[in-house]
């Protein structure tokens, strides 16, 4: 698969998975039968991804992820996305390296923080 169309399985997954709630679909689809996972609050395998999802979505049942943008380069696709746990919060900056095998997602890393109030600059965290 080229790395655009990586990109575009994986947008799609996050999607599916988080925004459409669908994540045994999501994961059937678009995961590996091997997935890696270095969040250190998620275990491997596409069922623990499936049964992330579902916990984190009890403890904030509208949440909603905002892909900012996306970057794909041979097998890695990174997105950057704001996490909303609840309708109208800042929510959490996130950093999502995703790495693709045979048209599957077969590792993933990320890297979250508060989107903050202030900041020492004009800019945004996106």
């Amino acid at each position: 698969m080229s790395a655009a169309d990586n990109k575009a399985l994986v947008i799609a997954f996050y999607e599916q998975a988080f925004n459409d709630y669908q994540p045994e679909e999501a994961a059937a689809a678009h995961l590996g039968d091997s997935y890696i996972q270095h969040n250190p609050e998620a275990q491997d395998s596409p069922q623990a991804f499936v049964g992330y999802v579902h916990w984190l979505r009890g403890k904030f049942p509208d949440l909603r992820l905002d892909i900012k943008r996306a970057v794909a380069e041979g097998d890695l696709v990174v997105t950057h996305s704001n996490l909303h746990f609840e309708p109208g919060d800042r929510g959490m900056a996130v950093a999502d390296f995703w790495r693709l095998a045979d048209g599957k997602i077969v590792e993933h890393w990320d890297v979250i923080q508060e989107v903050p109030e202030k900041s020492a600059n004009d800019n945004t965290v996106f």
